[in-house]
C-alpha cells in the first residue's frame, strides 16, 4: 500500500490552511498515494493552548462542512483520507474527532479521542470530552485503520486494543512540540521519547505505525507560555519498530512510502508476543493502580 502523511504549519487563516492541504493531497494522490494522513486539527491553529469560550465556534458537526469538503477530494482522487476534525456533537458536547474518508468520499467511520490531556498550553479537558466508541478500528478498502489522536500515543493500551480487535496498521494525527524555554537537551529527550513509544507500539503489535505531526511556531494568545514549536518529526515505523521515512522537524512535508501489510504476519510468527501474552494476570490493569 502506498501511503502518505502530510506534515505542515498552520496559519490562523483557515482558507489558507485548507488550501495547502488541498494541494498536498493533490500532490501526493498524484503519486498514487492510496491512504493520506493529515494532522491533528490540521483545518486551524492548535487552539487548546488557552481556555477561551468563542473557541467553540470553529466545531463542526460530523457529517458537515469538512466532511463533505474533503469527501469530495477523495472520491474524485479515489484516495482514503483521515481527517482530524473538532466534533459539534452537541450544545456544549464537543470531541477531538478523527474521521476517516473512503474513496467514494463517504464516512468509512470515526474514533473520538479517548485521552485527553491537561498541561500547559494543551487544556484540551477545557474543550473536549472524552471519546465514547472505544477502541475499535474503521474498516476500508484498503484494510482496517487503527485511527488514535496524539496523546493515545502514549497509552500501549490503546495500540494494544486496537491491534486486538483486527487493526492492520496504527495510526496516529498529532499535535505536539516544544515549549522554546526548554533546554536543547530536554527537547531531545521529549522528542526520542514520543518516537521511541510509538516505535514499541509497532514492535509490541507487530504492526505498522504512521505518525503524523505539525510543524512551525504558534503564539500562545494568552502570552502566558512562549507558544510551541511543532517539532514535526512524522513518521512511518514497521513491525519491528524499523524506521521506514521521517521528515525533518522544521519543515512542512509530504511522506510517501509503500509499506507491505504482510509484514505483520511474518513478524508474528517469528516474534508470537500475542501467543505468550498472560490474560489470566492482566485484570488489576483495569485499575487505577495497586494498593498495598
Amino acid at each position: 500500500m502506498k501511503i502518505a502523511l502530510i506534515q505542515q504549519s498552520n496559519s490562523v487563516n483557515r482558507d489558507a490552511n485548507i488550501t495547502k492541504l488541498v494541494q498536498n493531497i493533490r500532490n501526493v494522490g498524484a503519486q498514487g498515494a492510496e491512504l493520506i494522513v493529515l494532522q491533528e486539527l490540521h483545518n486551524g491553529l492548535y487552539f487548546c493552548q488557552t481556555e477561551d469560550t468563542e473557541v467553540f465556534e470553529q466545531a463542526e458537526t460530523i457529517p458537515g462542512p469538512s466532511t463533505e469538503f474533503f469527501g469530495k477530494l477523495a472520491k474524485e482522487l479515489g484516495v482514503v483520507i483521515v481527517l482530524s476534525l473538532f466534533e459539534k456533537r452537541a450544545a456544549g458536547l464537543y470531541h477531538n474527532t478523527a474521521v476517516v474518508l473512503e474513496k467514494d468520499g463517504t464516512i468509512a467511520g470515526k474514533y473520538r479521542k479517548m485521552h485527553i490531556p491537561d498541561d500547559p498550553a494543551y487544556y484540551e479537558k477545557f474543550y473536549f470530552t472524552p471519546g465514547d466508541l472505544g477502541f475499535e478500528p474503521i474498516q476500508t478498502s484498503i484494510g482496517k485503520l487503527g485511527v488514535l489522536v496524539c496523546w493515545d500515543q502514549w497509552y500501549p493500551e490503546a495500540a494494544r486494543l486496537m491491534a486486538m480487535a483486527g487493526a492492520e496498521l496504527l495510526i496516529y494525527p498529532t499535535a505536539i512540540g516544544w515549549e522554546i524555554t526548554d533546554t536543547e537537551d530536554e527537547m531531545q529527550r521529549q522528542t526520542n521519547a514520543w518516537i521511541t513509544v510509538q516505535r514499541g507500539h509497532a514492535v509490541a503489535n507487530g504492526l505498522h505505525v504512521l505518525s503524523c505531526n505539525r510543524t512551525g511556531f504558534e503564539v500562545d494568545p494568552s502570552g502566558v507560555t512562549n507558544g510551541i514549536q511543532f517539532w514535526g518529526n512524522s513518521f512511518v515505523a514497521g513491525p519491528q519498530g524499523e524506521i521506514l521515512i521521517q521528515a525533518t522537524n522544521d519543515k512542512e512535508e509530504n511522506l510517501i512510502i509503500d509499506i507491505d501489510l504482510a509484514r505483520s504476519e511474518a513478524v508474528r510468527r517469528i516474534w508470537p508476543f500475542f501467543r505468550d501474552r498472560r490474560i489470566d494476570a492482566f485484570g488489576d490493569l483495569t485499575k487505577r493502580w495497586r494498593e498495598e
